[in-house]
């Protein structure tokens, strides 16, 4: 079962709202300014967007998506390269790919994306690995099998690579070691998908999406150690979690969004902020009601620490969340930028204090909207 991969996206500038506090009861501290700036990425034939952004430096980032969007072939894969000064657009006519969904990185030699097939019903999602200079499609088991689907991918700084997806119907994790590759146990919960793998430690995996609840859908959340631990779904109407941070077993923060149910036709969702303390999950306000939360970065400590999100009352410039002390306060990006910039992802910068987003110049993809990040210098 397939549904939508809620993302996120647009609302941005200095200082904040502080929220309510999560769940631990402290106070929140006063909001400081932040310094996220707009970085060109040039090059991308719109509409187009950036789904996914990861760095493995101050010198070397990858960001993937997709561009062309309804065009003849109904759109074509994006790829870009940050060298330390500027974004370049990535060379992929050798590839047919409609779309890069993710991408995850350690070093020039250690980075890999995953997409959408050609032919969805033909054929199985790509396995893309950068050789230093472009992407190339590399072998793993169920290569070009119908069916197949990677929705996500996370490297390790040893360079195990993990993807989540399925195979024959189930829900499973991939996992890479060198040239060996192997499909793990499927997902023990029925009707489910996962949309987002995250790295804890090398042994340490956790993976968030949907399950079905009979009438909808609920938030999934699960870990892997050598076996499944699945947490107590989330609840909510139509509910989808994008991304995931563990900071411990007993210290896990979940964004995403809240479909729900009734309103008029293109009606946004809610955004969906959790956190779970090793017993239950508590829903925290994520200081607007319209919109979505996309992506959750943590800092050199460990701490969940930045969200990247879109709120629709307010488009005119990118919007983040915070954490302040044991709180979230909403932080805006850069005013003039993008007309109504819609980020899809955060991700921080190893070596520094700094971040990256990536997303759109508007939420709507359609001609001019092109690719889009932004970023925030340690």
């Amino acid at each position: 079962m397939r549904r939508r991969h809620f993302v996120a996206g647009a609302i941005g500038t200095f200082a904040g709202v502080a929220l309510g506090p999560d769940p631990s009861g402290a106070a929140t501290p006063t909001p400081r300014a932040q310094g996220w700036q707009a970085v060109p990425a040039p090059g991308s034939i719109p509409p187009a967007q950036l789904r996914s952004i990861a760095a493995a430096g101050p010198q070397l980032a990858w960001a993937v998506g997709e561009e062309e969007l309804g065009g003849p072939t109904g759109g074509r894969a994006l790829a870009m390269l940050w060298n330390g000064s500027n974004w370049a657009k990535t060379d992929l006519t050798h590839l047919r790919h409609v779309r890069l969904r993710d991408v995850a990185g350690v070093c020039a030699t250690a980075a890999w994306s995953v997409g959408d097939p050609v032919d969805p019903v033909e054929g199985g999602s790509p396995l893309l690995r950068w050789n230093g200079t472009t992407w190339r499609e590399a072998a793993f088991p169920g290569r070009g099998e119908p069916g197949v689907r990677l929705n996500s991918v996370a490297v390790t700084r040893d360079r195990q690579v993990w993807i989540c997806g399925s195979r024959g119907g189930a829900v499973r994790l991939l996992h890479g070691i060198g040239q060996r590759w192997q499909w793990l146990d499927p997902l023990p919960v029925a009707s489910s998908n996962l949309y987002r793998v995250v790295l804890r430690s090398p042994g340490e995996v956790w993976a968030c999406g949907d399950q079905s609840n009979g009438g909808g859908w609920s938030g999934l959340v699960a870990r892997w150690d050598g076996t499944w631990t699945v947490l107590p779904p989330i609840a909510g109407l139509r509910l989808t979690i994008a991304d995931l941070h563990a900071a411990g077993p007993d210290d896990v923060w979940a964004v995403g969004t809240e479909a729900g149910v009734g309103g008029p036709p293109g009606r946004p969702g809610n955004p969906a902020l959790c956190h779970w303390d090793g017993t239950a999950w508590t829903r925290v306000e994520a200081g607007f009601t319209l919109g979505s939360l996309s992506g959750i970065a943590g800092d050199t400590q460990g701490r969940a620490a930045w969200i990247s999100g879109w709120n629709y009352q307010d488009q005119s410039r990118s919007t983040y969340l915070r954490r302040e002390g044991s709180g979230w306060t909403i932080v805006r990006g850069p005013s003039g930028t993008a007309p109504a910039p819609y980020l899809n992802a955060v991700t921080p910068v190893p070596g520094t204090s700094g971040f990256w987003s990536a997303g759109m110049t508007s939420p709507v993809p359609a001609p001019p909207t092109a690719a889009y990040t932004e970023r925030l210098e340690a």
